[in-house]
């Protein structure tokens, strides 16, 4: 099942610089699990949309917990909805 969690970040614009290597490092990893479908920062960057590969809710959230910017308070609340894929046009996703 795939949850999409809708995150928040912390204001702190510096701690959002510094601890970035180190998430996107982690994501690269889960999607090399197989237990991170797609992932984003927002424009603005206030937060960001990732979609998470999981059987459960329970698991979903422990990957994002488990998330350096998780672990280093850049996320400050999130929400997760089930999403599902119904169409994609794979010639607009990054290479």
């Amino acid at each position: 099942m795939k949850y999409a969690a809708i995150i928040v970040y912390t204001s702190d614009k510096a701690k959002i610089q510094e601890i970035r290597p180190k998430h996107r490092e982690y994501l690269m990893g889960k999607i090399a699990e197989g237990k991170v479908a797609l992932s984003g920062p927002l424009k603005d960057d206030a937060g960001a949309l990732i979609v998470y590969a999981a059987d459960s809710l329970e698991e979903a959230e422990a990957l994002l917990r488990n998330d350096p910017f998780c672990k280093a308070g850049v996320f400050v609340s999130w929400e997760f909805k089930v999403w599902n894929l119904l169409l994609c046009n794979r010639d607009l996703l990054p290479a």
